[in-house]
């Protein structure tokens, strides 16, 4: 009876804390903000211009077509903010690296796609953020512009 309490007990141990640990909060940021970020501090490249869905940009002279990118980042003793905007440059250079590789200078119409869910918005993106890790996940459609 005895060792049954203990095993009743480590499991539900278990549970709860593989339950805290896969936790995923979803959470919403500012976009331009964490770009300008990788633009001042040369993590991004100033002649690619990353645009979400919704947003105004130039002309398109040539669509590449649409490719998705998905980075995780190790979020412990790290702010929610740190951590997201750190794998969302992530996330931003593969899609540098690939527009670079094509001639392109532009990703537009870019939305966040997190675990397979569409976040739409002009203005921010949005990252889960759990106790250890961190993931960003994006659409967007390499092209050249004008």
């Amino acid at each position: 009876m005895h060792n049954s309490l203990k095993l009743l007990v480590l499991g539900s141990t278990l549970l709860f804390v593989s339950h805290v640990f896969a936790a995923d909060d979803l959470v919403t940021l500012n976009f331009k903000q964490a770009v300008q970020k990788g633009y001042d501090e040369g993590i991004l490249d100033r002649n690619i211009r990353y645009y979400l869905q919704g947003q105004a940009h130039p002309e398109v002279i040539k669509n590449h077509g649409e490719f998705k990118s998905n980075k995780k980042t190790n979020g412990v003793g790290k702010s929610a903010e740190k951590s997201c905007n750190w794998v969302l440059l992530s996330v931003l250079k593969t899609y540098q690296k690939r527009a670079q590789n094509l001639g392109a200078n532009a990703v537009i119409n870019i939305k966040s796609n997190y675990k397979s869910r569409e976040f739409i918005d002009d203005e921010n993106y949005q990252c889960g953020n759990g106790f250890l890790m961190s993931g960003v996940a994006l659409k967007g459609d390499v092209v050249e512009i004008k």
